[in-house]
């Protein structure tokens, strides 16, 4: 059975990642992010959204276990800044539904959400500059880069929360996430 691990970055949502991956029938359990990337056993990783990129813990770290990954709003930002990408300050701030436009609909985590979906965001903080070998894959009049594949590197980022329920086609982004690491 495919395990996926959410790794928990002290975020609101990180017990609804790990519902909706259990929803979609694979083996999930939520880990701190404190816990050494040699005690992970996975086929992929959620890094789940935070308060603060102060708190990341060892995620840094987990990029390197050759296994997908999926970053939700700070996993997402904290990939952009590891791998050379940069992260500020967003225009809009908190909490809001956003239309989303899908901008790559080859994309194996978000393309099969095309022309567009409206979700559930926060925008304090979003990626500015994505990193090298990534490819910008959604937009909104909110923020430039709402979501960011690396297919090669099997890392992906959306700055929406697809686990919670604002979101409209949420469970599908898991669906395909699950689907990326099952082909890995």
């Amino acid at each position: 059975m495919t395990r996926i691990v959410v790794i928990d970055n002290h975020g609101q949502f990180t017990h609804l990642e790990q519902r909706a991956l259990r929803d979609v029938g694979v083996d999930t359990e939520i880990v701190d992010n404190d816990t050494p990337p040699e005690e992970l056993d996975a086929d992929g990783l959620v890094l789940s959204g935070g308060p603060s990129m102060d708190r990341i813990g060892n995620c840094p770290d987990y990029l390197d276990l050759d296994v997908p990954v999926l970053g939700i709003c700070l996993g997402m930002q904290l990939i952009a800044a590891e791998l050379d990408g940069r992260v500020g300050g967003g225009d809009y701030g908190g909490y809001a539904d956003v239309d989303v436009e899908i901008v790559d609909e080859e994309d194996p985590l978000i393309g099969s959400l095309a022309p567009e979906t409206r979700v559930w965001a926060s925008h304090a903080d979003e990626v500015k500059e994505l990193p090298s070998g990534f490819t910008h894959t959604a937009t909104s009049d909110v923020c430039d880069v709402e979501a960011m594949s690396n297919v090669e590197d099997g890392l992906y980022g959306v700055q929406w929360h697809p686990e919670v329920a604002h979101t409209e086609e949420g469970q599908e982004v898991f669906e395909n996430f699950v689907d990326i690491c099952e082909q890995a």
